[in-house]
This record gives C-alpha cells, sequence and structure tokens, in this order.
C-alpha cells in the first residue's frame, strides 16, 4: 500500500478564494467552514421556475419577443429550441454534480488535502467551473423563456440522496457514488487516432464503481484511500468536459439560426476551455495503489501518458487521405451527439438510482436535439 502524505506539497496563496466574487444567484447558506456557496433556490425563483414543478413548462410562463412563435427575425426553429432545451438538461445536471464536488472541496480535511496534492489550485478551479455551469443553466433557460420556448425545469427527479458525509445534505439529480470513469480519453488525445474513423484506446486505470467523493467519515479512510478518491475526481473533471467539448460541436452543426449558433459555439468554447484545465491538472495525479483494487500508474513512466502532453495531438479528421489535424473528436452525431451523450453518462453510473420517468424526459430531449438539422431557404 502506498501510503501519500502532504508535507511541503502546498504553497502559499496570495488571495484566498473566500475573497473573490461568487455570484449572487449561487449564494446558499450552509453550516460548517465553506469558502463559498452554490444554490439552485435563487436560480430556480429568478426564472419563475417553482421547485417541484413539471420538467416542461409552459412557454407563455416567461418572457417574450416580438414573432417568437415562429421562426423569423427575434425567434429561434423548432429544432433551435430542442438543441438548446437539451444543453439546458445538461447544464443542470453538470451543474448538480460540480456542486456537490465544491461542497466537499470548500471544506478543510483529508478530501481537500488530496486534490490540493495534484494541484494545489484545484479546490479554486472546481468552484470557478462550478460556477460556470450554472451560468450557462441561468442563460440557456432564460434565452429559451425570452423565445417563448418551453425552459427546462429538472427539480421533480431531485431524488437521489447525496454522500451520507456530504457538508450540505439535500436532495441530488446525480449520483458521484458508484463511479465508471472513462479514462481512455487521456490516451485519445495523445494520439493520431479518432473515433469517428473507428479507433480505440485502453483505459489509463480502471476505475470501476468507484466514489468521487468522500461517503464515509474522512478519517476513516487511509491515506492512499483518499488519494485513490480525489484521483478518480480528477479524470471525471476532464472526461466529462471533453465530452461536452465534443457534444457542443456536433450540435452546433445542426443549428438552423445564427443567434443558436453563436450561443452554442460560444459555450461549446468554455466547454474546451475546462477541457484544457483539467487535462493538464490530472496529469499531476500520484501513482497510488488503494490496497482495495484499484491503481493510479506513474504517468510520467511512460511515454504514451506523459504529462507534458496537454495539446490534442494532431488526427485523422474529415478523410485519412488528409492531412492530420489537431481537433476535437469525435464530432459525428453517433458517437457525440445528444443521445449518445445520455447514453455515456448513464453508463458511468451518474444517473444511478435515478426514475423511468427521469431517464425517458432525458432521452426524449436527446433524440429531439439530434433530429434537429438546418432549414433550407
Amino acid at each position: 500500500m502506498i501510503t501519500m502524505t502532504n508535507s511541503g506539497s502546498k504553497r502559499q496563496k496570495g488571495t484566498s478564494h473566500a475573497e473573490r466574487r461568487v455570484s449572487p444567484v449561487a449564494e446558499q447558506k450552509t453550516t460548517g467552514p465553506r469558502r463559498g456557496g452554490f444554490g439552485r433556490r435563487a436560480f430556480m425563483r429568478n426564472l419563475a421556475l417553482g421547485a417541484g414543478g413539471a420538467a416542461f413548462l409552459p412557454a407563455r410562463a416567461g418572457l417574450g419577443a416580438p414573432n417568437a412563435g415562429k421562426t423569423g427575425k427575434g425567434s429561434i426553429s423548432k429544432g433551435d429550441t430542442a438543441i438548446l432545451r437539451f444543453l439546458a438538461a445538461a447544464e443542470i445536471l453538470e451543474t448538480d454534480f460540480w456542486q456537490q464536488y465544491t461542497e466537499f472541496a470548500n471544506v478543510d480535511g483529508p478530501y481537500r488535502e488530496a486534490l490540493e496534492v495534484i494541484e494545489d489550485e484545484n479546490p479554486e478551479y472546481i468552484e470557478q467551473n462550478t460556477n460556470d455551469e450554472f451560468s450557462h443553466q441561468e442563460f440557456l433557460n432564460a434565452f429559451l423563456i425570452k423565445m417563448r420556448r418551453d425552459p427546462v425545469d429538472l427539480e421533480k427527479f431531485r431524488t437521489l440522496p447525496g454522500s451520507p458525509v456530504a457538508p450540505v445534505q439535500a436532495a441530488r439529480l446525480t449520483n458521484l457514488m458508484h463511479l465508471n470513469v472513462d479514462t481512455s480519453w487521456y490516451l485519445k488525445y495523445r494520439s493520431s487516432g479518432n473515433p469517428d474513423f473507428g479507433d480505440t484506446f485502453e483505459q489509463v486505470a480502471e476505475i470501476v464503481d468507484r466514489p468521487a467523493i468522500p461517503v464515509q467519515d474522512q478519517a476513516l479512510y487511509t491515506d492512499a484511500q483518499i488519494q485513490a478518491i480525489a484521483n478518480t475526481a480528477a479524470f471525471h473533471f476532464p472526461m466529462i468536459e471533453q465530452g461536452g467539448a465534443s457534444l457542443y460541436d456536433a450540435l452546433s452543426l445542426k443549428c438552423n439560426s445564427l443567434l443558436a449558433l453563436r450561443i452554442v459555439t460560444s459555450i461549446g468554447g468554455t466547454e474546451v476551455a475546462h477541457f484544457e484545465i483539467w487535462h493538464d491538472v490530472v496529469g499531476h495525479i500520484p501513482a497510488v495503489n488503494s490496497g482495495d483494487g484499484l491503481v493510479f500508474p506513474d504517468l510520467e513512466a511512460n511515454e504514451e501518458t506523459d504529462p507534458a502532453l496537454v495539446m490534442p495531438a494532431p488526427c485523422k479528421f474529415i478523410s485519412a487521405d488528409l492531412p492530420l489535424c489537431s481537433i476535437i473528436r469525435p464530432t459525428s452525431t453517433a458517437l457525440a451527439g445528444a443521445t449518445a451523450a445520455a447514453q455515456f453518462l448513464t453508463s458511468t453510473g451518474l444517473f444511478l438510482g435515478q426514475s423511468q420517468e427521469f431517464f425517458d424526459v432525458l432521452f426524449r430531449l436527446a433524440a429531439e436535439a439530434d433530429k434537429a438539422g438546418r432549414e433550407k431557404e
């Protein structure tokens, strides 16, 4: 068993994150030591989406725009609406699990220390990423309302229990306690291969049915066990964001209006930024054996996993006879579209415990987004 220690691993920070601005809509009162907080109540109140409401609210409940009921200036098409509604749902779900990470990262203890072993600024990065996700879900739903389109409200599905030792005890939409984390993306982005061409990649670490947050009193974990949990989270962060980058890219190709295209590509750019940050951070994970079957290798010991290779390696694109090109991949609807994203997230265990109605809603939103396409003049 490898024992991880933190002595000498931290540097002095200039400004504590507690002094930085947090979005007013994200404020939440909690107990215990916290450096920041995020809540959904103000967000829901600002959009007039009552907690526990239906998954689909009437468009007339919100703001409108002239001629918003039909395609034309100041409105969006049915297909664009479907794309933005699925992305709103995805951002709501992302916000939910990022909020759980933030709650733990903001409390002093072994888990926070293990995150800081990987990267000193990890707690701050996590909080910033969470704030970004809140901004995405707020904007997308507010825009849909402004266009007299149905926003997305998943509050009725907020039924999952969080970690029994979470700093904030609240019902959740997502489950971070039994994750299957796909680590193959790490090799994919260091390869000339592209899943759109049928290429596959090995796993860097076999993370199956593992927690990415503590699920018991943190004092009960060995140093190796708590580091393995933090390492799991470190691989989960970029796994999600690289998938989001592909999703936004794939759906942008289906946008009908320049307005919808502007929204999808602009938010999609932040998904890429998030991925690159977390891609760099995960390269700093320490090698560790949890003692119960989870092993993280020394990434620096293998040329294929060299942490310095953080830029997407050029790969096959459009046609195998063209020069290799550094891109986000995959970008095909089959592998990176809304349904593919919903299937992938489900396979990771993120929605373990959710109802059949939840999956019906999620996959219906996905199918409608994937059916969207550019309209002919």
